[in-house]
């Protein structure tokens, strides 16, 4: 049965008179600073959360976790609040959230929005994010944080013990058996990111495939108690077609307060660097699954991602190279 809107604003009412009591009679417990190296410097940073002690409560509270379960999960609540940022006086919020989180709206195409949605959605001007147009290089698609491994079934993911389940995530058993000892990439956005993707390489593109989920966070302090988070959310795909890096899997994966996915590419070609789509208001989350010995991810890439660190990472930036070398004629 489809929910009114009075239905849904309830919803809300309830989740935010939960948190309040959940705060109030359960104290939250202390979390490990998110840390990530910055690609740039160098240097190891910490991560300022958006809506830190509200994941914290949620994932890690007997009353937050009841909460999770019943609405924040679902997506009824990121819908609502979705259209709430779609508001005229959303645009009010604008202006704090760029001043604590330091972003730069000079790189914008425009410096006034509409509403919050409107400044989430920003795109960026043409030469605000260069792309590496070498064929053999694959390209990060998405602004935010980076975790690569080289072989999904040999290495942990997030957590200890813990392998991606290709077979969840794809929902396929078909496709996912050509990924099964493949290449995995995952590139976070964190709400204070720019939310438009782009094609990581050229190729041809399949059919897009939409899978029903929740709605999940995806931020690590969610994935720290949920490591499967990404199989259970609402996510989409399509298989990019390339002759040096194979059949590429791109899917964008729905999280908490994501009010939707948004695919704008048009035809059956990508272009490397060309814009796929945005996420309205939330963090959300790019994957990009290759073939065994299809990609070499750059070492650093992989070092840090051993290390249990991410590694930040704009559009266009190289994150790994072909395999493929060339016979030598003659």
């Amino acid at each position: 049965m489809k929910l009114t809107n009075s239905k849904k604003s309830w919803g809300i009412i309830l989740l935010l008179l939960a948190i309040t009591s959940g705060l109030a009679f359960y104290p939250l417990p202390q979390q490990v600073p998110i840390q990530y190296v910055d690609r740039e410097s160098g240097l190891v940073k910490t991560e300022k959360v958006a809506g830190e002690r509200w994941l914290v409560w949620l994932y890690n509270n007997p009353v937050g976790e009841a909460t999770l379960w019943a609405l924040a999960k679902r997506k009824m609540v990121s819908s609502v609040y979705g259209n709430l940022m779609d508001r005229p006086a959303s645009a009010e919020k604008i202006l704090p959230f760029v001043e604590e989180f330091d972003i730069d709206l000079g790189i914008a195409q425009k410096q006034e929005f509409n509403s919050f949605n409107d400044f989430f959605t920003r795109k960026l001007k043409k030469d605000a994010r260069p792309v590496d147009t070498n064929s053999n290089i694959i390209v990060s698609p998405a602004d935010g944080k980076i975790l690569a491994y080289t072989n999904i079934l040999n290495t942990d993911f997030i957590v200890k013990g813990y392998r991606f389940d290709v077979f969840s995530f794809l929902d396929d058993s078909v496709i996912a058996q050509k990924y099964l000892d493949g290449s995995l990439v995952i590139f976070r956005l964190a709400p204070n990111d720019y939310h438009r993707f782009h094609f990581p390489v050229n190729g041809s593109v399949s059919p897009i495939t939409r899978i029903d989920g929740d709605y999940y966070s995806v931020n690590p302090l969610a994935l720290r108690k949920m490591a499967e988070i990404f199989c259970l959310n609402k996510r989409e795909f399509i298989i990019l077609s390339n002759p040096l890096f194979g059949n590429v899997v791109m899917a964008e994966v729905g999280a908490t307060m994501v009010g939707s996915i948004e695919q704008t590419y048009k035809g059956d070609f990508a272009i490397k660097g060309e814009e796929k789509g945005y996420f309205e208001f939330g963090g959300s989350t790019v994957v990009l699954l290759f073939e065994k010995n299809k990609i070499r991810i750059d070492d650093d890439l992989l070092i840090n991602s051993t290390n249990g660190l991410e590694t930040t990472i704009k559009v266009g930036e190289r994150i790994g190279k072909s395999s493929f070398t060339p016979k030598a004629s003659g």
